[in-house]
């Protein structure tokens, strides 16, 4: 608890009060079952999957980070003992994302209830930056709009940045429903922006096989 409460304090001593203030909640519960292995724990560039989405995470604006664990909690967990997050473990993450992201903007509002929006984002796009955070914040501030989110594959889709008035909605949603059945019942309300190369996703053998290349030759 001591690593978190530092945290916390030097992310408000360094910035001092931000005008615009988010959250953001990391999924990272899923069983990996096409992959065949913990997916958060396949190493890119030399460190585990979720660390180094929770280190983009961080490198980014957002306070707090929720990271969402299920499967393999207990593989996971000693990862990320040194890094100021908070770990939600989510106990009934077989019943699908819904209950993880509702886990996940639970736990985010139970450190901080003064916050305008949240982030959610997954932790198998290797594309995922913190570049792209500031790009959807952005987004949102100079459309307006109450959602931002990632077009890839020709519709919005995670990460995405929703405001504070979308909170109840995300807790609402039930089963294996994400974020993505609320951005396609609020289409009018989503600033999109266009990310092509978050439309990989690390999922089966065959998608870290054809990443990889990339990724070797320091294209990833």
């Amino acid at each position: 608890m001591e690593t978190k409460e530092t945290g916390v304090r030097s992310q408000e001593s360094g910035g001092g009060m931000q005008p615009f203030r988010f959250g953001l909640v990391l999924l990272a519960a899923g069983a990996s079952v096409r992959m065949g292995r913990p997916k958060q724990l396949i190493e890119v560039g030399g460190q585990p999957l979720v660390v180094r989405a929770v280190k983009v995470a961080l490198a980014s604006a957002a306070w707090p980070v929720v990271v969402v664990l299920g499967a393999n909690a207990e593989k996971i967990r000693p990862l990320l003992a040194r890094l100021p997050v908070f770990i939600a473990e989510n106990p009934t993450w077989t019943e699908g994302m819904a209950s993880s992201l509702r886990t996940g903007l639970q736990t985010l509002q139970s450190f901080s209830r003064a916050l305008d929006a949240v982030l959610v984002a997954l932790v198998d796009q290797p594309a995922f930056s913190a570049g792209v955070i500031g790009q959807l914040v952005a987004a949102q501030r100079s459309s307006g709009r109450s959602i931002a989110a990632a077009r890839y594959d020709g519709h919005a889709g995670v990460p995405a940045l929703f405001l504070r008035r979308h909170f109840a909605t995300l807790a609402a949603l039930e089963g294996d429903a994400g974020a993505r059945t609320l951005l396609s019942r609020c289409a009018v309300d989503v600033t999109p922006v266009d990310l092509p190369e978050l439309a990989l996703d690390l999922d089966t053998p065959a998608d870290f096989a054809r990443w990889q290349p990339g990724l070797e030759s320091g294209g990833g």
